[in-house]
């Protein structure tokens, strides 16, 4: 196992992509409930171009869950300190959902240490966060699965020949995925890391994140509105905002998101 130790954790890490000493680096933010043994990390579209660090956040996977509260400013902080000891310096950061939000938060602390920015499917927090999933669990299962599909795409539809457009052969995956219960030490560090993002909220300090900016949004997200990415690239200095044909799972839906992620940071 790979694992550097910060503050009072031992993070998880896995590098991939180009050979060493070749290409920029990425820092890649995975979403809420993250764990690199399921998001497939060796598959990843950044890895063909870049030399991209995947690791598991705080709480979650293989890095460190101490039985303390968790604050975004703990995840950024815990961002900066990969950028700084495994890419050495300053590199480009794609932060996706929850991973967005932690990336939002690394930009205002840590300014220094990001060259491009990457925000898909994320929200800015305050007046204009993503959907508080906490909510769910006050649901009866059914209920909790069912609005749990309608976050990831409101277009959801079980009855249809293809219930959500565009995920194909993974669907059956992630119906699994919204259907699992997770064992009581996983679920711990998923709730410290849901209570850290009910205090997201970087809406004052966009207009101080001077850093060129992609933001991706999909048309039917319920879990992350388009409208909140439309408040990021309103309001952030040197932001450009695409729409595609998706939700919450847009990466997998609309083939235009990585080939324009990538054209970006190669800029």
């Amino acid at each position: 196992m790979t694992t550097l130790r910060v503050s009072d954790i031992e993070i998880y890490y896995e590098v991939h992509g180009r050979a060493l000493g070749e290409g920029d680096w990425v820092l890649n933010i995975g979403g809420t409930g993250g764990d690199l043994r399921q998001t497939f990390p060796d598959r990843s579209p950044l890895n063909d171009h870049f030399r991209v660090i995947h690791y598991d956040q705080r709480g979650l996977g293989r890095t460190s869950k101490p039985e303390v509260d968790y604050t975004m400013a703990d995840y950024a902080d815990d961002a900066a300190a990969l950028i700084e000891q495994v890419a050495g310096g300053r590199c480009h950061v794609v932060g996706t959902s929850f991973g967005g939000m932690v990336a939002l938060n690394l930009a205002v602390r840590h300014p220094e240490l990001v060259d491009r920015l990457v925000l898909l499917v994320t929200s800015p927090g305050g007046d204009h966060a993503s959907y508080a999933l906490p909510e769910l669990q006050l649901l009866d299962p059914a209920e909790a699965f069912t609005t749990r599909m309608r976050l990831l795409d409101e277009r959801w539809d079980p009855d249809a020949e293809e219930p959500i457009p565009g995920l194909g052969a993974i669907y059956e995956f992630i119906v699994q995925q919204q259907q699992a219960v997770a064992p009581p030490h996983v679920q711990a560090g998923l709730d410290r890391q849901l209570a850290a993002r009910d205090g997201h909220d970087v809406v004052a300090a966009l207009g101080t994140i001077d850093l060129p900016t992609f933001v991706g949004a999909g048309r039917y997200d319920g879990l992350a509105p388009a409208a909140n990415s439309e408040v990021l690239a309103e309001r952030m200095p040197d932001a450009r905002l695409e729409m595609f044909e998706g939700g919450h799972l847009v990466m997998f839906q609309d083939g235009r998101v990585w080939p324009a992620v990538i054209d970006f940071l190669s800029r």
